[in-house]
């Protein structure tokens, strides 16, 4: 089926891969989604939130051939992003220390990984030759990327539904390039959890309603990062109790044995924490100005969010500080901050430190 000529494309496309710090590499072909019955399902029964781009272009989505005229082939990556801090965060952080999740604490995966995968396309098109087409996905288009990425063989759906790599664990960003030159395909992986319910037991909201399946509107990650309003206050009392996961949550990965077992620290340098990401003070945070908040996030994942979202969810996590100066912040939110999202989660935090001050004893003494 394939030509001597097209396996040595591919295995020198796989190679270069690696070479610009892809840690996986695999290839597909461009057959339609075998999930958009359950797609369709999931998006109907509202668990994709307020993240409408999901439920937009779903012909598109659910086949990947629409994505480029002659598609006949995907290349997909993986970039390991782990930190050096597996399998979980430290046990000895100060109280009122913040938590950004692994992905987000170095540069923006996307200017990470696209300018690379321009240049292999680049290179893919030096290898086939005139006439060759492609389009570069890094998470931005209508494309289910776990699932051309378990076809092309860099791993199989874990219960938590992230992409489990049996040797590496789940720590990866995903990319694609979609082209019109016909490659050898990977065999899909293969893999399971067994009886393993870990993850699920894990999440501190209950997101994973039932083994592959998650509710976005129960996640931490999407209610500090892709929700874009107040965070149902049933909810907000687990920004806290999760320790301080102010944007996104990593506990389903923390709790995975293959994750505790196999995975490793990334090598990229643009995957390194910064300084304000590397557990911060939660009032060194609240404290940002607008202005501040650009600087410190310039180039981040984090600044998806703005400063209005991620401080909201700060004052979500200092509800449950016994610090003073909590207190002091959080007032001074209240009555000054400008972005009513922050002031109205300044606001009941207050309301609930003040509650939790009142206890049994002190009423019993009235």
């Amino acid at each position: 089926m394939f030509s001597e000529e097209q396996r040595t494309w591919a295995e020198a496309v796989k190679r270069r891969a690696n070479e610009m710090g892809f840690d996986l590499v695999g290839i597909t072909g461009v057959e339609p989604s075998i999930f958009a019955g359950a797609y369709r399902e999931w998006v109907e029964q509202g668990f994709a939130g307020e993240m409408h781009y999901l439920t937009r272009d779903l012909h598109r989505r659910l086949d990947p051939a629409e994505l480029l005229p002659n598609a006949r082939s995907i290349i997909v990556v993986g970039m390991n992003y782990a930190n050096t801090d597996n399998p979980g965060v430290p046990t000895d952080l100060a109280p009122d220390t913040a938590i950004f999740a692994r992905y987000a604490r170095g540069d923006d995966y996307h200017d990470v990984m696209t300018p690379r995968l321009r240049e292999l396309l680049m290179y893919i098109k030096e290898l086939a030759g005139e006439g060759t087409e492609g389009r570069i996905y890094v998470d931005t288009g209508p494309l289910l990327e776990r699932e051309v990425a378990q076809r092309a063989g860099l791993g199989w759906f874990g219960k938590n539904t992230l992409l489990i790599n049996t040797k590496r664990g789940s720590y990866f960003l995903l990319g694609e390039i979609i082209t019109n030159v016909l490659l050898p395909r990977d065999t899909p992986a293969l893999g399971g959890c067994g009886t393993c319910t870990r993850c699920m037991d894990a999440c501190p909201t209950q997101a994973i309603i039932a083994p592959f399946k998650l509710d976005a509107r129960r996640c931490i990650s999407y209610l500090t990062i892709e929700l874009k309003g107040a965070i149902p206050e049933e909810f907000r009392p687990a920004i806290a109790d999760s320790g301080n996961r102010i944007f996104g949550c990593d506990i389903c990965q923390e709790v995975c044995p293959f994750n505790i077992r196999r995975s490793v620290p990334t090598e990229e340098p643009a995957f390194q924490a910064r300084e304000v990401t590397d557990y911060p003070p939660l009032m060194e945070l609240m404290a940002l100005s607008e202005e501040g908040f650009r600087e410190k996030f310039r180039k981040s994942p984090v600044k998806r969010t703005k400063r209005r979202g991620l401080l909201r969810s700060v004052a979500a996590a200092l509800a449950q500080s016994d610090a003073p100066e909590a207190r002091v912040a959080l007032k001074n939110a209240a009555e000054c901050e400008t972005e009513p999202l922050i002031r109205e989660a300044s606001e009941w935090a207050l309301e609930q430190q003040s509650a939790s001050s009142i206890s049994p004893s002190s009423i019993k003494g009235q």
